[in-house]
Parts: C-alpha cells; sequence; structure tokens
C-alpha cells in the first residue's frame, strides 16, 4: 500500500501531469503527498560562491532560486488541495535535485516524476536523467509519467515484464497496490527459451499464480520475437489499451556513472503511458 508519495516539484512542463497522477493516487490510497522542490544548488555550493568577490551578486540569485522553489511549491499545494489530497506537505531542499529526491525517497513508498525532455528549458532545479538516476541509486520504486499525459495511472490494463530476474521481482512487487485494482495484468514473458534456468515448465505461471494469490486478475503472455524487448512491451501495451507498464530498471558499474541498460533507456524514452519501474 502507498501512505507517503513524493512527487517532484519544478515548475516544469511534465509538473502537471505528474502532480494530477501523484494526487490522484494520494486520493485512491489516501496516501500523504510530498512535494519536493529543490533549489538546485546547495548550501555547500553556497558557501563557496560567497566567498568570492561577487558574494552579494552570488547571495541575490541565490535567494531568487529559493524565491522561485517556493512559488512552484506553493504551486503545488494549491493544485493538489483542488484535486482532493487531504494530507500533504511542501518541502524546500537547498540542494541538487537528484540528492533531494534520493534523500525524500527512503522515506517514502513511490516517487513520481515525469519523463526527460529535450525541449525542457535547463536551470539549476531541472536535471535531466532524473527518473534513471532515482530508481538506479535510490531504494524506491518511480513512477514516471509522460509530459502530456491526462490518464489515470490506476489502470485497466498493465503490462508488466516478467524475466525471472531480482529487478522485475521488485518492479511487480512494488507495483502491486496498482496490479490488484488493475481489470487485468498482463504478465509478459519474451523469448523465455534464453532465460530458461529462471521458469519452470510454464514460464510465467509461478508468478501468475502468486499474483493471484494475492488478488490481482492475471492473463501470461508469452512472446517469441526478434524484437527488443522495449519495443515488445511499448507495442503490446499499446495494443490492449494498457493505463501502465511495469519493468525492472537495469543499470552497470557500481563505480562510476551509471549507464542505464537497453531496455531500461527505450522504456523510459519511449513509453507513452506511466511506468514503473525498480532496480
Amino acid at each position: 500500500m502507498y501512505k507517503t508519495i513524493v512527487v517532484h516539484i519544478d515548475g516544469g512542463t511534465g509538473q502537471e501531469s505528474r502532480l494530477r497522477a501523484a494526487a490522484l493516487l494520494a486520493v485512491k490510497y489516501g496516501a500523504h503527498l510530498v512535494g519536493s522542490g529543490a533549489t538546485g544548488i546547495s548550501w555547500m555550493d553556497y558557501s563557496l560562491l560567497t566567498g568570492s568577490m561577487a558574494a552579494p551578486v552570488v547571495g541575490d540569485d541565490f535567494q531568487a532560486l529559493r524565491d522561485t522553489a517556493a512559488r512552484h511549491l506553493e504551486e503545488f499545494r494549491q493544485l493538489a488541495a483542488r484535486l482532493g489530497v487531504e494530507s500533504l506537505d511542501a518541502r524546500l531542499i537547498e540542494d541538487d535535485p537528484r540528492y533531494a529526491l534520493l534523500l525524500q525517497s527512503r522515506y517514502a513508498d513511490l516517487v513520481v516524476l515525469s519523463q526527460d525532455s529535450d525541449s525542457e528549458p535547463g536551470g539549476p532545479a531541472r536535471v535531466r536523467g532524473l527518473p534513471a538516476h532515482v530508481a538506479l541509486r535510490g531504494v524506491r520504486p518511480v513512477l514516471v509519467v509522460p509530459r502530456n499525459y491526462q490518464g489515470e495511472p490506476i489502470p485497466g490494463t498493465v503490462v508488466a515484464a516478467w524475466d525471472g530476474g531480482m529487478q522485475a521481482l521488485r518492479a511487480i512487487t512494488s507495483a502491486l497496490p496498482l496490479l490488484v485494482h488493475a481489470a487485468i495484468v498482463r504478465l509478459v514473458v519474451i523469448n523465455p527459451d534464453t532465460l530458461s534456468d529462471f521458469h519452470g515448465e510454464q514460464p510465467g505461471a509461478d508468478m501468475a499464480l502468486w499474483l493471484a494469490r494475492h488478488g490481482a486478475k492475471v492473463e501470461v503472455v508469452v512472446e517469441h520475437t526478434r524484437a527488443t524487448t522495449g519495443d515488445t512491451l511499448c507495442a503490446l501495451a499499446g495494443a490492449s489499451g494498457a493505463g501502465l507498464m511495469v519493468a525492472g530498471a537495469f543499470g552497470h558499474s557500481r563505480y562510476r556513472e551509471w549507464m542505464l541498460g537497453g531496455t531500461t533507456r527505450e522504456l523510459l524514452e519511449r513509453a507513452r503511458i506511466p511506468l514503473l519501474i525498480a532496480h
């Protein structure tokens, strides 16, 4: 059950759609909604900058960042209240959004973010790669909402990827509050012969049974294809009229900047409906 939901607030083009999605979930589950707004600069950065000759100018610029973030959080309060959220708070964080969200996610059940956009204006409080960063480095699932999405992420149909791996298991388990409310969960197993060690005689059957025991209505879909996993999942979601996709998030290298697995990158770039990912 989702009882604390964090939504990123930055005043960007995707804010309304992700806030609407987060608010609808908060109302559905009686959850507390946290709006997380970051200035984009930490107090350590501020201290270093104010030690320079341009300290007065830097101080004014930093206050402008705080004022902007505070204004966006006030917009969050007003819209969330109009959408029926009864329990909420707005948090102004003096830091980079990536680190602010990682901290907030530790004390939440779900983080709601927007897809990246090439057309989004830059700025200290706006960073690319935010969904992947929070999902791969954090400990909570991330719901990634398309910027123009106006639907409700409590769907009639869910397309959930299952390959027997730990990432897929974490994603499906994290999505369970949504899956049990779906009209049907299409549990998709792609080319199971290549992952025979992770499946029994009937690929997907054991996971489908586990989900059914939790009250989900499940249909196993086995796909034999030469298409990529991302292409296959997006095509199935479109053909099914799905309102949600669920998939494990893959990354490589713990000792340098995270690099996305191909499927994760495809889904984050191409999904036209909300995507729940977990690592």
